[in-house]
């Protein structure tokens, strides 16, 4: 059995949306962009930076109205400010533990979410790409 983390952060606000799901496929990604859209500030409208994974890009996808999908080039994750942020789960949470069970596993990847969201700071660290501003 798996468990994925789907998130998503606002650098500029320090704000995240997320989810723990045990599959990873277009009814996760739709479960994610509502989870997005609900979090958006009134008025505000969310630009989310997606690579091409099949979950991504299939035209099954309901992308709500306050949602514009960016697309990466392809292999080119280290454009995703949200790679950095899956790399810090893991170095501070999430590595070299052992998991009594699933249900353990899906409670850590809860806590080391909600661990983060509960740092602003953090999340505006991780994610920001000041070079990106400059334009």
């Amino acid at each position: 059995m798996w468990t994925y983390i789907f998130g998503a952060i606002c650098p500029k606000k320090g704000k995240g949306a997320g989810l723990v799901l045990p599959y990873c496929d277009t009814s996760a990604m739709n479960q994610h962009l509502l989870e997005i859209s609900q979090a958006v500030d009134d008025g505000a409208h969310a630009v989310l930076i997606v690579d091409q994974a099949g979950w991504h890009v299939t035209p099954k996808l309901d992308v709500p109205d306050n949602i514009t999908l960016l697309f990466l080039p392809p292999r080119s994750p280290e454009l995703n400010p949200v790679e950095n942020v899956w790399q810090f789960l893991r170095d501070n949470w999430l590595s070299n533990r052992i998991f009594k069970d699933y249900e353990d596993i899906v409670a850590h990847c809860c806590d080391a979410w909600n661990k983060l969201v509960a740092q602003p700071w953090k999340i505006m660290s991780i994610g920001m790409r000041d070079w990106a501003h400059r334009f």
